[in-house]
């Protein structure tokens, strides 16, 4: 892909003018909003393909555009930055559908490279499939081509992470991963969210919207010791 649109959402003008300077350097065609609610009638207007959205906003958080983002079912990337470098931010930030998480201050070089991974694995990757080719376990299908994933016929809205994570572990049935493991092979790169909090929170919400019995799981099992697998 080439010309990619991203959003990014911060207030601080300078900040903004920077990373507008650097990501436009790079080929990117950048959105800029100061506020939550412009960033959501952006979101909606525009289509952004990534969107680079720091938490603390002068009207709504970060949050809260991150969790109604998601509730419109947008699978676009999310990418939060933040000043303050809190566990209970970054968890948060993960429950409500963010796919990475960076503290500032950062490198402009190494949030591109964030920003490049997150592109290739949400629309680069994914796409590479054959056509009509499908996943089945119990009464749910992965739909590989059209990358969703039903339930009993309904359609299960998963963030662009959770399906990454699902359809890697659903390819891979029996072999158990380590954490570690799993954030190289759907991220690409080593996150500083926190690898055991961040798999843990995306297995978590998997089970919620795809076992019977979410704590006592049939499909994606807990491996003691090791970190996760898929069981046919």
């Amino acid at each position: 892909m080439a010309g990619e649109k991203i959003l990014i959402v911060e207030d601080e003008r300078a900040v903004a003018r920077g990373l507008e300077y650097g990501l436009a350097k790079e080929g990117f065609d950048v959105l800029w909003a100061d506020t939550g609610q412009r960033a959501l009638e952006l979101a909606h207007s525009r289509d952004p393909h990534l969107i680079l959205l720091d938490i603390r906003l002068p009207d709504i958080s970060g949050f809260d555009v991150c969790r109604q983002l998601r509730a419109e079912g947008r699978r676009q990337p999310i990418l939060m930055l933040t000043a303050r470098d809190e566990e209970t931010d970054k968890v948060l930030g993960l429950e409500l559908g963010a796919d990475d998480y960076v503290v500032k201050p950062y490198s402009l070089r190494e949030l591109i490279s964030r920003i490049r991974a997150l592109l290739r694995r949400a629309y680069g990757e994914l796409a590479k499939v054959s056509r009509g080719e499908r996943l089945v376990f119990g009464d749910v299908e992965i739909d590989l081509e059209r990358l969703q994933v039903h339930r009993q016929g309904k359609l299960v809205f998963l963030t662009p992470t959770e399906f990454r994570l699902l359809r890697y572990l659903a390819s891979n049935p029996e072999r158990p991963f380590s954490r570690d493991e799993l954030i190289e092979a759907v991220w690409g790169y080593d996150s500083d969210i926190g690898n055991d909090r961040t798999i843990d929170v995306h297995i978590r919400h998997l089970r919620e919207k795809l076992e019977d019995d979410p704590p006592n799981p049939r499909w994606l099992i807990t491996v003691r010791g090791v970190g996760y697998k898929f069981q046919k």
